[in-house]
């Protein structure tokens, strides 16, 4: 929560009731006429955007002809790269709040690190689980195999320290790669916690920090080091960054059972079959004592998955919802020290645009 005495200014809505989409005229969809429309919530970074894209694509394939297929293939056109996106967000917002005339070279490297750790990431965890596709392209370990995708992880890990350490910002510094940490931790921990139906929402929510929301907090705190705000203003921005990702994993572990496969581009329920068991499944457990031996059980039975997985959809997919609700109520809140912008807005349309799925 926002401690007290913290100033408010800018007059951002402070829950997601506040961001009806039916009234909202600035990031409303013309298609549809309701809804949070991404375009224009990242237009005010969209130049930003464009340059970080083409300035990664060049590092990898400039320095690695090995990998520059890979290098097409990680930040070709396409995407919405929400990471870096709020970096630039958060830069352009913070600098509007200290007068400054424009964001920095050194945003602009942050906004390159975030991408880079967590595009990192992403096609070490595609090579461990095997996947085929995400979000229907094929995966680098498929089109190139495990050995060039592997190297473009840990070039990719490796380039981001090093620019790291040339941000010359020990706070930065310690932000950054405590981000890495979190990730091995949170990899471990849902590991040992397969098919463990004691596991609690303090741990799910643990778990769900280190895996996708310390690399967002860490990063709109570090944009906010770089505009030179006050403690304050960074813990706001570490605030926003932490709850808006609590609020996004939330999201994405409950159309795990909302949606359908072909929504999905992959089977329904996949994360309860594999034991990974998220927040719709914790708060199923609480009220329907049957779910447990099935999931005990691993689903050994045929048609075992699929009892499960309606079980979750009927007794714990509200109880998700209006966590997710109350993760994105707190990230709203923490903008209240921002003044007024097209980058504020754009803060405030990304939670609407983050929990509007599930609506």
């Amino acid at each position: 929560m926002v401690p007290d005495g913290r100033r408010g200014g800018g007059g951002a809505a402070t829950s997601f009731d506040e961001l009806d989409p039916e009234h909202n005229t600035s990031f409303g969809s013309s298609d549809e006429g309701v809804g949070y429309d991404i375009a224009q919530i990242t237009a005010p970074v969209a130049d930003d955007m464009e340059q970080m894209r083409m300035n990664l694509r060049d590092i990898i394939g400039r320095k690695n002809p090995l990998l520059l297929a890979a290098a097409d293939q990680i930040f070709g056109a396409g995407g919405k790269r929400l990471r870096p996106v709020l970096v630039f967000l958060v830069a352009r917002a913070t600098a509007k709040l200290q007068g400054m005339s424009d964001i920095t070279d050194r945003q602009r490297r942050l906004a390159e690190i975030t991408e880079m750790i967590h595009t990192a990431s992403l096609v070490h965890d595609d090579v461990l689980d095997d996947c085929d596709t995400r979000r229907g392209k094929e995966t680098i370990h498929t089109l190139y195999g495990a050995r060039v995708a592997i190297l473009a992880g840990d070039f990719l890990f490796a380039q981001s320290s090093w620019f790291l350490a040339n941000l010359d910002n020990l706070e930065v510094i310690k932000l950054i790669s405590q981000v890495i940490a979190d990730f091995a931790d949170g990899e471990i921990s849902q590991a040992g916690a397969l098919f463990n139906c004691d596991l609690t929402l303090d741990q799910y929510l643990e778990k769900s920090h280190n895996k996708t929301a310390s690399l967002i907090a860490a990063s709109c705190k570090s944009a906010s080091v770089f505009s030179d705000c006050t403690e304050s203003v960074k813990v706001d921005m570490y605030e926003y960054g932490k709850h808006l990702g609590l609020a996004f994993q939330v999201v994405d572990d409950i159309l795990d059972f909302t949606q359908s496969e072909e929504q999905l581009g992959k089977p329904q329920g996949q994360d309860l079959a594999s034991g990974n068991l998220t927040a719709p499944t914790i708060f199923a457990l609480r009220s329907n004592p049957e779910l447990r031996g099935l999931i005990e059980g691993q689903f050994e039975k045929e048609g075992d998955l699929q009892k499960a997985i309606d079980i979750v959809t009927e007794h714990g997919i509200e109880e998700a919802r209006k966590l997710a609700k109350r993760e994105g109520d707190i990230a709203l809140a923490s903008l209240r020290q921002l003044p007024d912008s097209d980058a504020k807005r754009s803060l405030v349309g990304m939670v609407g645009y983050v929990l509007e799925r599930i609506y």
